[in-house]
């Protein structure tokens, strides 16, 4: 499943975040997943790590203060009822729908395109 983006409508993509301080990188995709969508352990189960660490820059426009760019770690979450209903946050995503592969990597923005193809499509 993917989600459309409050800011960018037609841009879709899946939950990300940062990490926050004590947190390891599946605590956080624990707690992104929970605050943008809603899903927890009772509609998904964790199956782990996609692949490396990602990197890409951020277009001017993108750019806050520092921030420059982001380092992505993957994880695979395996939906676990064909009823799930994700609750989608109204700050980051605005819908969700059912996406193939392609459709995802050709849906998301531009600048996280490459990412998107080299975890999901392992280019």
């Amino acid at each position: 499943m993917a989600f459309e983006r409050c800011d960018t409508p037609g841009a879709w993509q899946l939950p990300q975040g940062g990490i926050d301080s004590g947190e390891t990188p599946e605590q956080a995709a624990w707690r992104e997943l929970a605050e943008e969508t809603g899903l927890g352990p009772g509609d998904v189960a964790l199956d782990g790590p996609l692949g490396g660490w990602t990197v890409y820059e951020l277009p001017e426009e993108y750019r806050r203060g520092e921030v420059w760019g982001q380092a992505h770690r993957w994880f695979g979450f395996r939906v676990l009822t064909v009823d799930v209903e994700p609750v989608c946050d109204g700050v980051e995503f605005s819908s969700w729908k059912w996406m193939t592969v392609d459709e995802l990597v050709d849906g998301v923005v531009g600048f996280r395109r490459r990412s998107y193809d080299e975890v999901l499509r392992g280019r």
